[in-house]
């Protein structure tokens, strides 16, 4: 499996409106932008592809730019979005994603994000917005945008929130439209104490996205280290991914070391493209 080359990925984001087109056993690599929610979605992006990555999850409400109080979302009218377009066409960034959102039960209201988000290009929406998933399949068949359902740890005071457990999360998709899936968050697992690698083999076949991360230790307080340091066993994640075909996209997450992280998302970054490029 190979990530996707700097020439592929150029010729992907040409086309905006167009998914990006990419063969069994490659898949997409980049940046959560919420790795950078001390700063502006600019300056995310611009901090993305000095990292090294091609690509990039947008998060709702990240302020578009300094000075700026339009965050980014459906509601930021054309203007702002074609604002971010541009910025991104600047630094050969592709958008991909975008979460994690709040999926309206009203379809009207759904499809406005729906309507937004294939504006950009986006493949897929991550939320846990789980009340909403008949309302959900129908704009996935309406635009042929992927959903993944994304997992926070598991919450001592909260026993009613299950989206940690990645059966609960499988038992949601199973029966639903096959672009209906889990997005991935692989930290917040070790956090809820489970391996990840366990998690991705009972969702095989129904990840359609990725937050990637390896974590300290085993526990609710392990925090965000580069990749290979930690608990997470990413090359067996990657391998995974390899046996799943998983296409994208990943996402880098990293929440630690907020204001000065670049360093270590671009050493997660190499550290996949290295572990890719030992095994073509």
């Amino acid at each position: 499996m190979a990530l996707l080359t700097p020439l592929i990925a150029m010729s992907l984001f040409a086309a905006t409106s167009s998914p990006p087109q990419v063969t069994p056993g490659e898949f997409m690599m980049g940046v959560q932008a919420w790795t950078f929610n001390r700063f502006t979605a600019f300056e995310a992006v611009e901090m993305t592809a000095r990292a090294g990555a091609k690509f990039i999850e947008l998060y709702p409400g990240q302020k578009l730019k300094p000075g700026s109080d339009v965050a980014v979302g459906p509601e930021m009218g054309s203007e702002a979005t074609a604002e971010l377009q541009a910025q991104l066409t600047r630094f050969d960034v592709r958008p991909v994603a975008f979460g994690v959102t709040s999926i309206s039960a009203n379809p009207d209201q759904a499809r406005k994000l729906f309507r937004w988000a294939k504006g950009l290009g986006l493949i897929v929406l991550n939320t846990e917005s789980t009340d909403a998933l008949d309302t959900i399949e129908t704009m996935v068949k309406e635009f042929d945008i992927k959903v993944g359902i994304h997992d926070h740890p598991k919450r001592a005071d909260d026993p009613s929130y299950k989206n940690w457990d990645p059966a609960y999360v499988l038992s949601l998709v199973k029966n639903r439209d096959h672009r209906i899936g889990s997005c991935a968050d692989t930290g917040h697992w070790v956090r809820s104490g489970i391996k990840p690698i366990d998690a991705l083999r009972i969702l095989r076949g129904r990840i359609v996205g990725c937050h990637l991360k390896d974590l300290n230790e085993f526990a609710p307080s392990g925090h965000d280290v580069p990749f290979g340091t930690g608990v997470s066993d990413i090359p067996a994640i990657l391998n995974e991914f390899k046996v799943q075909k998983f296409l994208g996209p990943a996402s880098v997450e990293y929440e630690y070391n907020e204001e000065h992280s670049l360093p270590e998302v671009a050493s997660c970054l190499g550290f996949v493209r290295g572990f890719m490029a030992s095994k073509r």
